[in-house]
């Protein structure tokens, strides 16, 4: 698959990442295959959470492709970006096609990324995961590697401002993957769930910082963030409101659709 975009804006973030003074702790990158097909899958806490999933994978100089949704391909500005990177649009109106794409992907030897949440956790805890994850590996015969991401959130998340101050911390940590995996995608994904609920006690352990009350920090570690039930009516409320927009074309992003 030829590249002319990833590699150059990979080395802009580095470079954005040395201005900010980011410090990015991985740890399990030995767990990515340096070769052939795997599904990275990742928990999901904010926006720029695709940034850092390929960072963490650069030691195995592996590049990620992921499954990202429709709406940031049909937009003028990250459209053309997205779709020089090779990732995968996702029509929730038609899964089949993005899911045979990339079962196509990873037959060809790439990396491909998934968050199974599928949307922003805002209480920062694993929501319910889907099972394209585990039924994608088990399709190719592609092993799926856990991983989880701490710390993005203080950078861009839902309802928070966007915050670039410098000397900030990104914790990843990569668990062994699980490979073999059969037909049974409900257990599957069971079984993946707890490895990435293990090692995001391990990230948010790890963390430098963990003063309480802290909005971003989950209630079960003594921050302020919205426990899982308040994130569920938040993120209902959301959905409630692009329900009612739907149909209702409100200026030049939403009228292009």
């Amino acid at each position: 698959m030829r590249d002319l975009t990833y590699r150059p804006l990979a080395v802009a973030v580095g470079a954005a990442c040395r201005a900010l003074q980011l410090r990015v702790d991985v740890t399990g990158s030995e767990h990515v295959p340096t070769s052939g097909g795997a599904v990275l899958a990742l928990n999901h806490i904010s926006y720029v959470d695709f940034v850092f999933g390929g960072i963490a994978v650069q030691q195995s100089r592996r590049m990620v492709r992921f499954l990202a949704k429709r709406e940031l391909f049909a937009s003028r500005l990250s459209g053309p970006l997205m779709r020089s990177l090779h990732h995968i649009q996702v029509d929730r109106a038609a899964g089949s096609g993005s899911f045979d794409e990339a079962v196509r992907y990873l037959t060809d030897g790439e990396l491909v990324g998934v968050f199974p949440e599928a949307t922003i956790s805002r209480s920062f805890e694993l929501k319910q995961f889907k099972t394209g994850a585990a039924r994608l590996a088990a399709a190719a015969g592609v092993p799926l590697v856990p991983a989880v991401l701490w710390g993005t959130q203080r950078i861009h998340t839902k309802d928070r401002p966007r915050d670039f101050s410098r000397r900030r911390t990104v914790v990843v940590r990569i668990g062994e993957p699980m490979r073999h995996l059969t037909t049974d995608a409900v257990a599957e994904t069971a079984a993946l769930r707890e490895r990435m609920r293990r090692l995001l006690d391990e990230a948010v352990h790890a963390y430098p910082e963990q003063p309480p009350g802290a909005w971003w920090l989950p209630v079960r570690y003594g921050g302020a963030a919205p426990t899982i039930e308040e994130a569920e009516r938040l993120d209902a409320a959301e959905r409630h409101r692009r329900a009612e927009a739907g149909g209702k074309p409100r200026g030049r992003r939403l009228s292009r659709r």
